[in-house]
């Protein structure tokens, strides 16, 4: 028994007669966001290329707040745009090429949620230990005393 595809994507926003106009839809959809990639990165423009968040005044309050919001001061918007972007295109290239739409809801979830979180913490592991190399090489090495 076979079942029809839904032809809507954008949560059923843009409608399509047939698969074949879909798929050349989505494509159009992910090319385009490659393209922003693309343009961003190789232009770089300058106002996008400074954190969002400085570092707080030293205290307790100051320290408190650098550790917990320490993945986020010295982001980049640029880097932001890029790891969101990034997980657009995932999304959408499992939701229309790999049929995810078609499936039951429990399934779906373990799909895409699982790796959503999986790379999230990914990514929060990856600028917190970057900004910590970042700072050892601007700041020298520094030897602990135990």
């Amino acid at each position: 028994m076979a079942h029809e595809h839904k032809l809507a994507i954008f949560r059923g926003r843009l409608k399509f007669k047939d698969n074949i106009q879909k798929i050349w839809g989505v494509l159009i959809f992910l090319s385009l966001v490659t393209l922003v990639e693309v343009v961003l990165g190789i232009y770089k423009p300058p106002i996008l290329m400074k954190p969002l968040i400085s570092a707080f005044e030293p205290g307790l309050a100051g320290s408190t707040m650098n550790f917990l919001l320490s993945p986020f001061i010295y982001l980049k918007p640029l880097n932001l745009i890029f790891i969101v972007l990034t997980i657009v295109k995932a999304y959408y290239i499992a939701w229309d090429f790999m049929h995810l739409r078609d499936e039951k809801k429990g399934l779906r979830r373990a799909i895409v949620w699982t790796p959503v979180f999986l790379i999230s913490y990914l990514v929060f592991i990856l600028l917190t230990e970057g900004s910590y190399i970042y700072d050892i090489y601007h700041s020298g090495f520094v030897k602990w005393n135990f």
